[in-house]
């Protein structure tokens, strides 16, 4: 599927531009990688060797947004630059994504963002990771419904698809956090105010529709507390983490998540 959505971006792209002056700074932080008319950011973790698979967190930005803030930003970047995990940060075309059916052509250009940065990078295929916030969120959600079976997890924040969509594909793991209290992606809650209604779409998309297991309240700073429900799936593992605030990114949330997906000890940023 990943090599069909990239061969179909490159349809749909104009033809490529003559060569960059050699002159040029290396696609980097804040300098982005062109793709045909549209572009990427990249930024390598601290410390790597320049040799060593990386493992990969492709983040989808918020609405009017870039990549050069997430680049950045100390709760995407700083958790995968302390991790060794190379981070991409696709730049959406208007500010925006286009999530809102599979009749887009922003999937085939994130997989061809992947597939960009292992030109570049020694990528470890079984460990990309895919997340978003806000509207980012709700295209992390699209970009795994429809290309799911090249990631190893979805990491979303406070965004969601409608829980009614069918999803073709699936990831191997999904951890989803929403505030209780947010009202610009607003917390799908469930019949009679269940809250584990966030992750309907994936409970049934990945064999496991049951109540799940609580594990409890955890927290990674005293500024945000999450009450967790994980679920072990016919086709993989489903965490959602629960808390009482608006629409932000946790302190560490993402951090934390790759801690645990990397079998890293837990650490803060």
């Amino acid at each position: 599927m990943r090599h069909a959505l990239v061969a179909l971006f490159a349809v749909l792209m104009p033809a490529a531009a003559p060569a960059a002056d050699l002159t040029e700074p290396r696609c980097h932080a804040e300098v982005p990688c062109t793709l045909g008319a549209r572009s990427y950011h990249v930024k390598e973790p601290d410390g790597w060797d320049g040799v060593s698979p990386l493992p990969v967190l492709l983040h989808f930005h918020g609405w009017m947004r870039q990549g050069t803030l997430i680049v950045k930003h100390g709760r995407i970047s700083g958790a995968t630059r302390r991790r060794g995990v190379l981070l991409l940060a696709p730049n959406g075309e208007g500010k925006t994504w286009d999530f809102w059916t599979d009749q887009t052509n922003d999937v085939a250009f994130a997989a061809a963002v992947i597939e960009d940065a292992a030109r570049r990078y020694p990528i470890d295929r079984s460990r990309i990771y895919v997340s978003g916030y806000s509207y980012g969120a709700a295209m992390a959600w699209r970009y795994a419904c429809e290309n799911g079976d090249a990631v190893a997890a979805l990491l979303a924040v406070s965004g969601t698809l409608p829980q009614s969509e069918t999803c073709p594909e699936a990831p191997a793991e999904v951890r989803h956090v929403h505030g209780t209290s947010d009202m610009v992606m607003d917390f799908p809650f469930g019949p009679d105010g269940e809250t584990t209604w966030p992750v309907r779409l994936w409970r049934a998309r990945m064999g496991c529709d049951g109540p799940g297991t609580r594990a409890g309240a955890w927290s990674v700073t005293e500024h945000d507390r999450f009450e967790r429900t994980t679920w072990a799936c016919d086709e993989g593992r489903i965490a959602l983490d629960v808390h009482a605030r608006g629409h932000f990114i946790p302190r560490g949330w993402i951090a934390r998540q790759l801690d645990e997906l990397l079998s890293l000890p837990p650490s803060y940023p």
